[in-house]
């Protein structure tokens, strides 16, 4: 594994497709920029695979179970023109989440990663936001996942699960120094909400969050019609870090990239010696809860 890893992730747009190659033109756009710009790791957000919807008209890409298994029919296709363009660039990708019917009466919401040489593997969604609950019935998918790269070892956190710190710690103790938090959010809220859980996973676990966000309007398309957020990455506001744990980060709402380069060195440093040690006594808190409930 190398020290330094230079991580793009992107804020993106959904934007209308007439067709395949221009949804091909699209993220051979995206990824050549990134790569470009250094990156070793490209990060895309959560549902930005709903654009594909739009390839099978605009009444199916308003129509939200329509939407879903539309996007799910072009997944063999969009993973081949992931790994092309790995391949081709030398970059890992996250790719885009989307919908996948994987044997059950229901899709889950998956992000796959790519590597040079092929698929490394992918990760489900685990906890359902209301919206994917009660209105899609997405699922929750398969168990959490530490990916082994030549990168870093990795995480990923799927919009609502990067709220939850159990889950994120599992990640971490499986060996994850960087976590990929994709994320789509219709309001500021809701961007808050994943932002603020990101820079706490970064802050208690002392690693590197990345995270992706869906931006701007797409009317056309059910579930994804308007998304708020920008690009960052975040570490540990702690010694050899940025004070404010902001690597790097993109302009609201805006489409583009955020680009940091991160030391996998500097991520042990600060756990073996910062100014806090957040990381290493994670444990006592179960020591202080069991000295039994609060007094009054």
């Amino acid at each position: 594994m190398t020290d330094a890893v230079t991580i793009a992730a992107a804020a993106y747009p959904l934007t209308w497709l007439d067709g395949w190659t221009g949804y091909e033109a699209k993220l051979a756009d995206w990824v050549g920029r990134a790569a470009a710009a250094g990156a070793d790791l490209v990060v895309f957000p959560e549902y930005g695979a709903m654009e594909l919807a739009a390839l099978g008209g605009p009444a199916v890409a308003a129509d939200l179970e329509g939407a879903l298994r539309e996007v799910a029919r072009h997944r063999p296709a969009a993973d081949a023109a992931h790994l092309r363009l790995a391949a081709a660039h030398g970059v890992h990708i996250l790719g885009a989440s989307g919908p996948v019917w994987d044997g059950g009466a229901r899709p889950v919401n998956r992000a796959t990663l790519y590597g040079p040489k092929g698929i490394v593997g992918h990760q489900d969604k685990q906890i359902m936001t209301r919206f994917e609950r009660e209105e899609w019935h997405v699922e929750p998918g398969g168990p959490l996942r530490v990916f082994d790269t030549p990168l870093a070892p990795l995480g990923v956190v799927i919009c609502y699960d990067s709220e939850f710190p159990l889950l994120a710690r599992r990640l971490i103790e499986g060996g994850a120094e960087i976590l990929l938090a994709p994320s789509c959010t219709e309001t500021l809220a809701g961007f808050t909400r994943v932002r603020v859980g990101s820079m706490a996973r970064a802050l208690e676990n002392q690693c590197v969050v990345a995270h992706s966000a869906v931006v701007g309007a797409a009317p056309w398309c059910a579930g994804c019609e308007l998304s708020r957020g920008c690009a960052a990455i975040y570490g540990p506001p702690d010694r050899g870090w940025p004070e404010t744990g902001i690597l790097a980060q993109s302009p609201m709402d805006e489409p583009g990239f955020a680009v940091a380069t991160v030391s996998r060195a500097a991520i042990a440093q600060v756990r073996a010696g910062g100014g806090v040690l957040n990381h290493r006594h994670w444990d006592e808190q179960a020591a202080r809860l069991a000295t039994g409930a609060p007094t009054p």
